[in-house]
């Protein structure tokens, strides 16, 4: 009885707390992680040698650095330079850079996949090279990589659980300091994972909303 008044009054309240800071960081960290992404892709593809390889550079260092590693550079390695960003921000430039990475890939492979004999009937009717990308290339490549851009939001939801290591207390950290206090580790993360899960899941549930609104008739098949 005790233990569940303490989870009711002290664990749960905090963990709100925490997952509020949660989603402070996803929201922005995926929008920004996905223009990011479809810059990069688009300019992989279309651009010119030297932003092309730029593109690839990026893509190159913020997929093969570890997450946490990054994080650390933002935090704890810019001040070297005399540059200092709060933990919130460092947060946010390092899941929203390594993210628009992964999606940059997703965005690529989309691009690719994308009929040139569109690109050449648009030019024949007189479209500019960014009024196409845009209005023609893009729209097709993006209902193409929307399954893998959601993926790539749900191992956003759950690797910004590492902020809380350069400390922005978001939900794992705010489970990490309940569980030093109290020693009940178990109890408290398993409510830490109930708290991802649903957070993963309402995520799966928009991503097949999206996914079914922006199906072509005909062209795709969906599983009843």
């Amino acid at each position: 009885m005790e233990e569940l008044v303490y989870i009711q009054h002290e664990v749960l309240p905090s963990l709100f707390q925490g997952l509020w800071i949660s989603v402070l960081l996803i929201i922005p960290s995926a929008s920004l992680g996905l223009v990011i992404g479809i810059l990069m892709g688009a300019a992989r593809v279309f651009a010119g040698r030297p932003v092309m390889m730029a593109a690839n550079i990026y893509v190159a260092l913020f997929r093969g650095i570890p997450l946490v590693v990054q994080l650390f550079i933002w935090y704890f390695g810019l001040p070297y330079f005399g540059i200092y960003f709060s933990p919130f921000l460092a947060s946010v430039v390092a899941f929203s850079l390594c993210s628009g990475a992964y999606h940059s890939e997703y965005i690529r492979g989309a691009l690719l996949s994308i009929k040139k004999g569109q690109m050449l009937a648009a030019e024949a009717l007189g479209f500019g090279r960014l009024e196409m990308l845009r209005s023609i290339v893009l729209p097709q490549a993006l209902r193409r990589a929307l399954p893998g851009c959601g993926n790539e939001l749900i191992y956003l939801i759950k690797y910004s659980s590492l902020a809380y290591m350069v400390t922005c207390i978001e939900l794992t950290g705010k489970g990490k300091i309940l569980a030093s206090h109290s020693f009940k580790y178990t109890e408290i993360f398993l409510i830490v994972g109930a708290f991802y899960l649903v957070l993963v899941s309402l995520a799966g549930l928009l991503l097949r909303h999206m996914e079914n609104r922006l199906s072509l008739p005909g062209f795709e098949f969906h599983r009843t």
